[in-house]
C-alpha cells in the first residue's frame, strides 16, 4: 500500500489553518514535505506571540502526539519566511507537550536546542539518557545522534523553542537527513540528574574522553558538544552582573554568549551562536552578512532593520537577514533578547563580515 501524505492523515480544524496561514506559520509534518528548497531573497520579518500562541493552542486541540505521522512526531508550529523555515541555515519552531504526553525518543545529524517559554519542573527533556528540567527561560542542548524524548509529567501544557540547524544541512548543503526513532517511546533513564554537568563543570574526567558520551558517526574538526541544561536564573545572574559592572557591546548590548561546556567557548555548537542581551539602551547600527534570528525573553521595543521598524513584545520572534543595518531600541528601562545567528559557519570559512554604518 503507498504511503500516505502527512496532509491526508490529519485534518486541522478551518480556524486552527486560517490562523497557520493569516501569520505565516505551519505544522512540521506539512514543512516537513517541502524541505529541499533554498529560500530566495530573505527579508525582515516577525511573528507576534499572541498569533504564535492561538497557533499552536489550535495544534494542540486538533491533534494529539500519539496521531502524528511516523518520523518527526512532534507538535510544533513553525515561523515561515519563504517556503519552509525561518532561513536557509536556522530553523525555529514553537512546541507544545500536553500534560501526560511524550513525544516520543528519536535522534538525528542535525544539533538542536530546547528554549523554555512555559515551562515546568516536571516537564523533562530526556537526552542521552538524562532527565532534563525545562523551567522557564532554561537552554537544554540535543547535540547531534543523541537520543531524546520530551516527557510532560506536569498538569500543564508546557511550550519551547525548538532551533536547528535543519535547513543547512537538508536544504543549503544539499544533504538527506540521517534520523532514527528510538525502539521504545521513552529512551531508559540511565543517568542521574546532573550527571551531564558534573562532567563538563568545574572538574572534569581525567585521561581519554569516557566511551559512548556522544556517540554516533559523525567526526569533524571540533569539540563535540555535549547535553546540558543552561540554568536561566544562573545565566540571569551573571548577565546583570555584567551589565552592572562592564560597558556594553556597541551593537548587541551587554551580551553574553552560550559556551560549549566541553571548551567553555562559543559556539555552542559549530553551526550556529546563540546569546543573551541585555538591552538598556539603543544600540549602533552595523550589518553583517550572517543571519540572525531573535527571541522576546522579556521587555519591548523595535528593532529598525534596512528602514523598517519590528516591533516586538514578550515571546515574539523576528528575523534579520543578512546584509540589512538594524539597531536595536528597547523601549522602557531594559529588554532581554535570546540572540541567535549561523556566524559560526561564515567564520569556519573565513567568509564572516561586519561593519557599523549610519542610519
Amino acid at each position: 500500500m503507498a504511503q500516505q501524505e502527512p496532509e491526508e492523515l490529519l485534518e486541522l480544524s478551518s480556524d486552527t489553518r486560517s490562523i497557520l496561514e493569516q501569520n505565516d506559520l505551519r505544522p512540521l509534518w506539512e514543512v516537513e514535505t517541502d524541505m529541499g528548497d533554498l529560500l530566495d531573497d530573505l527579508e525582515a520579518n516577525i511573528w507576534k506571540w499572541e498569533d504564535i500562541q492561538a497557533a499552536i493552542d489550535g495544534i494542540e486541540e486538533d491533534v494529539p502526539i500519539a496521531d502524528l505521522p511516523p518520523g518527526f512526531q512532534r507538535r510544533v508550529a513553525v515561523p515561515i519566511n519563504a517556503q519552509n523555515a525561518i532561513s536557509n541555515t536556522i530553523y525555529v519552531g514553537v512546541q507544545t507537550v500536553s500534560p501526560g504526553e511524550t513525544a516520543p525518543s528519536h535522534r538525528h545529524a542535525a544539533s538542536a536546542l530546547r528554549f523554555t517559554i512555559d515551562g515546568h519542573e516536571d516537564m523533562k527533556t530526556v537526552v542521552a539518557g538524562e532527565e532534563f528540567p525545562m523551567e522557564d527561560n532554561d537552554l537544554i542542548t540535543t547535540p547531534q545522534w543523541e537520543w531524546h524524548d520530551h516527557v510532560n509529567d506536569s498538569d500543564e501544557t508546557a511550550a519551547w523553542l525548538d532551533v536547528l540547524d535543519l535547513p543547512l544541512f537538508l536544504d543549503t548543503l544539499n544533504n538527506s537527513h540521517v534520523f532514527e526513532n528510538h525502539e521504545l517511546e521513552r529512551q531508559p533513564v540511565t543517568k542521574t540528574q546532573g550527571y551531564w554537568a558534573s562532567q563538563y563543570g568545574r572538574g572534569r574526567p581525567s585521561g581519554e574522553q569516557k566511551d559512548g558520551s556522544i556517540p554516533g558517526p559523525f567526526q569533524g574538526n571540533k569539540e563535540p558538544t555535549p547535553p546540558y541544561r543552561f540554568d536561566w536564573d544562573e545565566m540571569l545572574e551573571s548577565l546583570r552582573q555584567y551589565a552592572d559592572n562592564d560597558d556594553p557591546d556597541p551593537f548587541d548590548g551587554y551580551s553574553l554568549a552560550y559556551v560549549n561546556p566541553a571548551t567553555a567557548e562559543p559556539p555552542l555548537f559549530p553551526t550556529m551562536s546563540f546569546r543573551a542581551q541585555l538591552l538598556r539602551e539603543a544600540t549602533n547600527a552595523h550589518f553583517h552578512n550572517s543571519t540572525e534570528v531573535y527571541f522576546v525573553i522579556d521587555g519591548e521595543g523595535a528593532t529598525h532593520v534596512d528602514g523598517e521598524t519590528l516591533e516586538w513584545g514578550q515571546w515574539d520572534i523576528f528575523v534579520v537577514p543578512p546584509d540589512a543595518p538594524h539597531h536595536h531600541e528597547p523601549d522602557g528601562d531594559e529588554a532581554i533578547l535570546l540572540g541567535m545567528t549561523d556566524e559560526p559557519i561564515l567564520r569556519s570559512m573565513n567568509f564572516y563580515a561586519e561593519a557599523e554604518v549610519s542610519e
